[in-house]
């Protein structure tokens, strides 16, 4: 598979991220929950190479933590969320009838709200936490999954080889996870991608109205939470975790356009 320049540039800005908030805690000069008000706003220099906060935090080192907690709730409420979505979107593309008019207008009745109002008012209900906002994402963000699935089963469980397997007596379950499953994933992945840049901005977004990830976690949408608390501040305290969630998400989208064009070439413009 051949990958276009800005796919490749998306992968390194992906897998740089990856390593930063993997290896935060090797790569971090300093404590990122760490005060020094002596020292607030203090510009970028060769200490603190972006400068410190409000409270003369570090902002390299809660960049570089943030990733992690970015990049976690992201990959892991969209793991969740295209597993639940898979599930159900082939048992109502493959099975029909009422179980596939039951979980449709399920799909319909969650889709008719803002997607962002949605995940408002669910935190609105729940403590502020890493496992909730994980939570949160998993539960709004399946509907999409789902509807894809349905789609590309309907299509799969009409072919010949489909219809040859069924006669020799194979299973439910056996069809759909050996030989639908594999012929459909491509486009979950695709929108996988995309899915992953979005619940970045929803995370960081939920935080910066504090009913996301707790306060005392150092996360980008913490940081610019922190950042709009002063009316009168250094531009860099709110540029630089601004930059890295739209790096990001930037990273995300290029991928999710690269692999949507070299699964599917017709969709190229």
């Amino acid at each position: 598979m051949k990958l276009s320049g800005s796919t490749k540039i998306g992968l390194f800005i992906i897998i740089g991220f990856f390593f930063i908030g993997l290896l935060a805690p090797l790569l971090a000069p300093y404590d990122p929950k760490g005060t020094d008000i002596s020292f607030r706003f203090s510009p970028p220099s060769s200490r603190h190479w972006l400068g410190q906060d409000k409270l003369g935090g570090d902002i390299t080192s809660k960049i570089m933590y943030g990733a992690k907690i970015s990049l976690t709730v992201a990959v892991t409420a969209t793991f969740i969320s295209l597993f639940i979505g898979l599930v159900l979107g082939s048992m109502a593309g493959y099975f029909g009838g009422a179980l596939d008019e039951c979980l449709m207008r399920l799909v319909d009745i969650l889709l008719a709200f803002p997607g962002l109002l949605l995940v408002f008012a669910l935190a609105a209900f729940l403590k502020p936490s890493l496992s909730n906002v994980v939570l949160i994402f998993s539960l709004v963000g399946w509907t999409g999954f789902a509807r894809v699935s349905r789609a590309q089963v309907l299509v799969e469980k009409e072919k010949e080889f489909v219809q040859a397997i069924r006669s020799l007596g194979a299973s439910h379950i056996h069809i759909l996870t050996q030989h639908i499953w594999p012929n459909i994933i491509s486009p979950l992945i695709v929108q996988a991608s995309f899915a992953m840049g979005g619940i970045i901005i929803g995370e960081s977004s939920l935080s910066f109205l504090g009913i996301g990830v707790p306060p005392d976690h150092p996360s980008w949408g913490n940081m610019l939470f922190l950042a709009k608390q002063s009316a009168f501040q250094p531009a860099f305290v709110a540029i630089f975790p601004g930059l890295a969630i739209m790096l990001t998400v930037l990273g995300f989208n290029f991928v999710g356009e690269g692999l949507r064009d070299a699964w599917d070439p017709k969709l190229k413009k």
